[in-house]
């Protein structure tokens, strides 16, 4: 599943991802990512850290301390590129942090 409010990120992992044999569910915005996890149980979670509705923070915290969830590798892409915000993903729970720009 990949979680990000940016249309042209959303369509570009997808199109490299189906392009390999994955199946994509996306999500645009906090709630959305939720729900999704909660329905899909997608095999891994690609998070974006700023989001309407609920930030990537937030949804990475909710999934972590879900036990339905919370087995779910949750890969952190992002603009934040702060020591703190990294720490922070990484304490929450983020399995990997990517920072945007970045090469698919």
């Amino acid at each position: 599943m990949i979680c990000d409010d940016d249309p042209l990120l959303l369509e570009l992992m997808e199109f490299r991802l189906r392009a390999k044999g994955y199946e994509v569910i996306k999500a645009i915005d906090g709630a959305e990512a939720l729900l999704k996890a909660e329905h899909e149980a997608p095999d891994i979670i690609v998070l974006d850290a700023m989001m309407p509705k609920a930030d990537g923070l937030e949804v990475l915290a909710r999934i972590k301390s879900d036990p339905a969830l919370s087995e779910i590798p949750v890969v952190m892409l992002t603009a934040r590129k702060g020591e703190r915000d990294i720490v922070s993903a990484l304490e929450k729970g983020a399995d990997d942090y990517l920072v945007k720009p970045f090469i698919p």
